[in-house]
C-alpha cells in the first residue's frame, strides 16, 4: 500500500469484525513506530496495548466508574472559535445520520457515545501516556507517533480509531497498567482491528476543510 492510499484509506473506524490482531503484526507496526519524527530524539511517547481478558477487566471496571474530576487535560479549547466549532457540529451531523439516529433521540445518542468505553468493540486498544513534564512540542510528536502508528496499521489492513474519550478514565487506566499518575499524563486510546466495511458508521463521507483556506504557497 502506499502511504496516499494509506493516508486516503484511514478514518476513525467505529465498528470492527469479531476478529483478534496477532501480537506479530502489533510488534511489526510498532517496532516501525520508532522512528517517527520526535523533536531533539526525545521520543517522549510510552503505550500499552492490551487484548482478551486484560482488555475486559479494564473496560469493565471504567462502565462502573464515574468521569474522573478533574479531566486529565481540557480539550475544548476550540470551542470558542465558531468555524472549528461549526466543523464538530457538521461531522457528528454526519456520524448519526449514517446511523439513522436523529438529534431528537438522546438515548441512542447516549449509547453510541457509551461505546467509546469499550472502544466499539474492537479487538485490541492502545493506551498512550507520557511524562509529565513533557510540554506542547512532545505533544505533538506522540501526535506524529500515533499518526505513524495509524498509517502502518492500514498498510497491515487493519484500522483504528484514536480515542481521546478514554481521559476521562485516564487514573484508573493508569492504576490499571501499573503506570504512575504521579510521574505520567494519559493521552488517549486506539482502538485497532479489522473494519466492518457493511457498517454505515464506517462510510459516511468526511468534509475536509478546502486546501486554500489552509495552506498558503509563496514564492512559487
Amino acid at each position: 500500500m502506499s502511504v496516499s492510499d494509506a493516508v486516503a484509506s484511514r478514518r476513525s473506524v467505529r465498528a470492527f469484525l469479531d476478529k483478534s490482531v496477532a501480537l506479530d503484526v502489533l510488534t511489526r507496526v510498532m517496532d516501525k513506530a520508532r522512528f517517527a519524527p520526535s523533536g531533539c530524539n526525545f521520543q517522549p511517547w510510552e503505550a500499552s496495548i492490551l487484548t482478551g481478558e486484560p482488555l475486559k477487566a479494564l473496560q469493565a471496571k471504567m462502565m462502573a466508574s464515574a468521569p474522573q474530576d478533574p479531566p486529565e487535560y481540557d480539550w475544548s479549547g476550540p470551542n470558542i472559535s465558531p468555524a472549528h466549532k461549526a466543523r464538530l457540529f457538521a461531522v457528528s451531523e454526519d456520524m448519526y445520520g449514517a446511523m439513522g439516529i436523529t438529534r431528537e433521540n438522546k438515548d441512542a445518542r447516549r449509547a453510541f457515545v457509551a461505546d467509546n468505553i469499550v472502544s466499539f468493540h474492537a479487538p485490541a486498544v492502545l493506551l498512550c501516556y507520557f511524562p509529565r513534564f513533557m510540554g506542547p512540542p512532545q505533544w505533538s510528536d506522540v501526535g506524529m507517533w500515533l499518526q505513524t502508528i495509524m498509517l502502518l496499521l492500514r498498510e497491515e489492513g487493519l484500522d483504528s480509531c484514536p480515542q481521546e474519550y478514554l481521559w476521562q478514565h485516564a487514573r484508573l487506566i493508569k492504576d490499571f497498567i501499573g503506570v504512575s499518575d504521579e510521574t505520567h499524563i494519559f493521552f488517549c486510546g486506539m482502538a485497532i482491528g479489522y473494519r466492518d466495511a457493511q457498517a454505515p458508521i464506517n462510510a459516511f463521507p468526511r468534509e475536509r476543510v478546502p486546501l486554500d483556506e489552509q495552506v498558503r504557497f509563496i514564492g512559487f
